[in-house]
């Protein structure tokens, strides 16, 4: 399989982001970024304009983040070529999204934030919808913001890395019993608006650069194909699809890579001479070998089942005997830091 590394959710000038579009590509390419997907609020101002294309070796895609009237229920949107008004109830613009043949998953879902007034938080209210492929695990700006206090304010503002710490614990309790009834794919984003803040009176400190965010959450994805680079329309789109297909089907995790290069993680399942990626469903006959490979990393590798972790393992590679129908996701830990996310293989459901 084919690995890509991506940054998903990052806002430029055409919404409240302070980066031009170009220079947030360019930053991309500078860290080594395969990937990186826009998702300007309520716009696809980029898309129209021709920003959707290869800046060096990273492939700048043009999705949207959509919301109600109330400013809830944030949608990340991909795939589509119209934005859908902020008048629409979630539910009409997600099954809008879905017929138009996107991809679309619940942002920031459990945004909690009380103690800053004038960033109140933007949650995910409207449970009984269905129609989205998946949901936004782990959000690094809102972690941070979470995670604020009077004490470290300035050590975060000045190091907006060191303060994450895991994926808020409703979201991936949600996100497997939502797998136990259908596939609910995971992603993780940064949410970056490179916000400029005046601290202390006189000092204005950027604490969202992008180049910066581009190190943390990033989301991999795994393709049976190749991407091949060229700056037709039809390359682009090409690369595009096999990107968000695999989104789509689950053939991605999410790992914070300031705590170590996650690139060559894998986790699949063998059973009767065949093998099951992220993503994918089968019936269970018998046992069921789960394998998880670290990409030369040392690392506490816990398996999920339904939720709850049944296994711990050290080290670098991990084999687990499972016979029983749930749905398995691995979570990895690196020197007691969340590292790893793995999505689901669902057997049995």
């Amino acid at each position: 399989m084919f690995e890509y590394t991506g940054v998903l959710h990052l806002h430029s000038v055409f919404s409240d982001g302070t980066g031009e579009v170009p220079e947030i590509a360019r930053f991309a390419d500078e860290v080594g970024l395969d990937f990186v997907i826009l998702t300007d609020h309520n716009t696809l101002r980029a898309l129209n304009e021709g920003y959707e294309k290869w800046y060096g070796n990273a492939l700048l895609l043009v999705g949207v983040e959509i919301n109600d009237k109330e400013n809830k229920n944030h949608y990340l949107a991909f795939g589509i070529d119209d934005a859908f008004s902020t008048r629409m109830p979630a539910k009409d613009y997600v099954r809008k999204v879905k017929e138009a043949g996107g991809i679309g998953f619940l942002a920031h879902p459990h945004e909690k934030r009380t103690h800053m007034k004038e960033h109140p938080p933007f949650p995910w209210v409207d449970w009984s919808i269905k129609d989205f492929n998946g949901l936004e695990i782990w959000n690094h700006m809102s972690e941070w913001m979470e995670n604020l206090t009077e004490d470290n304010k300035y050590r975060s503002f000045l190091h907006p890395l060191r303060t994450i710490e895991a994926p808020p614990k409703e979201t991936l309790e949600i996100w497997d019993k939502l797998n136990l009834e259908r596939k609910v794919v995971g992603i993780g984003g940064v949410d970056a608006h490179a916000h400029k803040y005046n601290l202390l009176g006189f000092m204005e400190v950027e604490i969202f650069p992008y180049k910066v965010l581009f190190k943390s959450i990033h989301t991999h994805v795994l393709l049976d194909e190749e991407i091949k680079k060229g700056t037709s329309q039809k390359a682009i789109n090409k690369a595009k699809w096999l990107i968000y297909n695999a989104m789509r089907e689950g053939r991605c995790f999410v790992a914070n890579d300031y705590h170590g290069d996650s690139f060559g993680f894998r986790f699949y399942a063998e059973h009767n001479n065949n093998l099951y990626h992220m993503g994918d469903s089968f019936a269970v006959k018998g046992d069921v070998v789960l394998k998880v490979l670290l990409p030369g990393l040392d690392g506490s590798i816990r398996l999920i089942k339904n939720g709850k972790m049944i296994e711990t393992v050290e080290g670098m590679n991990a084999e687990f005997i499972v016979s029983k129908k749930g749905a398995y996701r691995i979570e990895v830990f690196r020197n007691n830091c969340a590292w790893i996310y793995s999505n689901h293989i669902r057997i049995g459901l």
